[in-house]
């Protein structure tokens, strides 16, 4: 099984959110459509800017503990780096 850590940004630059999940189409879709209670929902959180493939749940969860970690900068620079232009890759997923 396939595992996914990701980072969702209200907008370039904007507010970040770093999840793990084990389908990512569906998680997505939740988010965008406002179906999950919480911090994406309450600050608009939905685009899908950066994400990564493990194939371990504990790997998954050790990435993402390791990138909320991280200091504003380097997740910005890691989302840049594959990301320059900050557009949502939830499109590419379907």
């Amino acid at each position: 099984m396939q595992y996914y850590v990701y980072i969702l940004a209200s907008r370039k630059n904007g507010t970040m959110y770093i999840g793990v999940t084990s389908n990512l189409v569906k998680r997505m879709y939740e988010h965008k459509e406002g179906l999950l209670e919480g911090f994406t929902k309450k600050y608009k959180v939905k685009d899908l800017v950066y994400y990564e493939q493990a194939n371990d749940v504990n790997e998954a969860i050790i990435r993402e503990k390791q990138l909320k970690k991280w200091n504003r900068q380097w997740k910005i620079n890691l989302i840049e780096k594959e990301n320059p232009g900050w557009l949502d890759l939830f499109d590419g997923l379907l």
